[in-house]
């Protein structure tokens, strides 16, 4: 029988994270050095990066906090290089840099016939640009030895594009056609070894939208947050942790033949139609 345990087993991988500070990706950088891997931590905001490189070393796992712009391909490089420099290689990239911003979100106070040109293309570049570049850079040292992994960070705004967020939700759907793309692209290519996956996380609270989602004087779900519990047949918002399965199983032996896949995990949002 085979040793199923064993499969998922990530000791010594060497895993680059981008935005390696932010609530989710923090989470699993910490589970990652808790389960052997080596973690490069990174970040536009160095300082947090260091916060979350620090409390992984605290725990006695291995890990480094480098600054990353990942809009800026240099910068990107740059990372790679102090990466490669700490560990010799780089095996495993998570592209966990993403986000919106209130710019490019539809209000009552902001008609999406006045969404500003720079506000919606930041959202784009920020989610689609900053996945391109990090794969770019480090798919290529992947390439180079033919092995590798590379984890992308989709959104249930991929499957069902949700109201007001018209930047985001559409930057998303790229961020899983990409995957799709670079998933096909890689291995007829560069490598059969090289797996490319991406995560499409329901609604999980995190320090962005915490308070579009629950009032922050009585922690009650807002009208928008009870329309996302309503419409989640599990009754609740993803927790950090919740993500932490998967991604061990994606980026471990065990999913060798998971190739192309976006992975929804958010309580069932995607199964339900409504009625």
């Amino acid at each position: 029988m085979a040793d199923i345990k064993g499969q998922f087993d990530i000791t010594g991988q060497i895993i680059a994270v981008t935005g390696g500070a932010g609530v989710l990706c923090s989470a699993m950088a910490k589970m990652l050095a808790a389960h052997g891997a080596k973690v490069a931590v990174l970040d536009l905001f160095e300082d947090k990066a260091q916060e979350v490189a620090g409390a992984i070393k605290a725990d006695g796992g291995e890990a480094i906090a480098v600054k990353c712009n990942v809009l800026d391909k240099g910068s990107v490089e740059e990372a790679c290089r102090a990466v490669i420099d700490a560990y010799g290689t780089v095996d495993t990239l998570i592209n966990g840099a993403g986000g919106n911003k209130k710019e490019a979100t539809t209000s009552p106070d902001l008609s999406f016939f006045d969404l500003p040109a720079d506000a919606v293309q930041w959202v784009f570049n920020l989610n689609i640009i900053g996945t391109i570049l990090p794969s770019q850079v480090f798919g290529k040292v992947m390439a180079e030895k033919k092995k590798g992994n590379i984890l992308n960070m989709s959104s249930m705004s991929a499957f069902k594009p949700l109201t007001k967020v018209l930047a985001y939700s559409a930057a998303k759907a790229g961020v899983s056609s990409f995957t799709m793309w670079l998933a096909v692209h890689i291995s007829q290519n560069y490598s059969k070894e090289i797996r490319v996956n991406a995560l499409a996380p329901g609604f999980f609270l995190t320090e962005q939208n915490r308070f579009l989602l629950t009032d922050e004087k009585t922690g009650k779900p807002t009208q928008r947050g009870q329309q996302i519990i309503d419409h989640t047949p599990m009754g609740k918002y993803g927790q950090p942790e919740d993500l932490l399965g998967t991604t061990l199983w994606l980026l471990s032996p065990a999913s060798s033949f998971v190739h192309g896949a976006v992975i929804p995990i958010d309580g069932g949002f995607s199964a339900y139609s409504g009625v």
